[in-house]
């Protein structure tokens, strides 16, 4: 059974760098992804923050949050 990766960002360019160095090491065979543009899609903020995102990028896998960088706080684009 395959894992989950949820990767969050707002698009900025520290999340598009961040997008690419972390999801090209994510083995897509152990894990379905999923990328959700906090920027867009705000309906999502409120599940991000019941994970424990705190700001973006955040790659949660299986629900466990790593933080990387800082781009943008999860206040800042609600």
């Amino acid at each position: 059974m395959k894992g989950k990766a949820t990767f969050y960002h707002a698009g900025c360019p520290v999340c598009v760098a961040a997008e690419h160095a972390v999801l090209g090491a994510v083995d897509r065979n152990q894990f379905d992804v999923e990328e959700v543009h906090l920027g867009t899609a705000k309906d999502r903020i409120a599940e991000a923050e019941q994970l424990g995102v705190q700001s973006v990028p955040a790659l949660a896998l299986d629900g466990q949050v790593f933080h990387i960088n800082f781009g943008a706080s999860l206040s800042d684009l609600k």
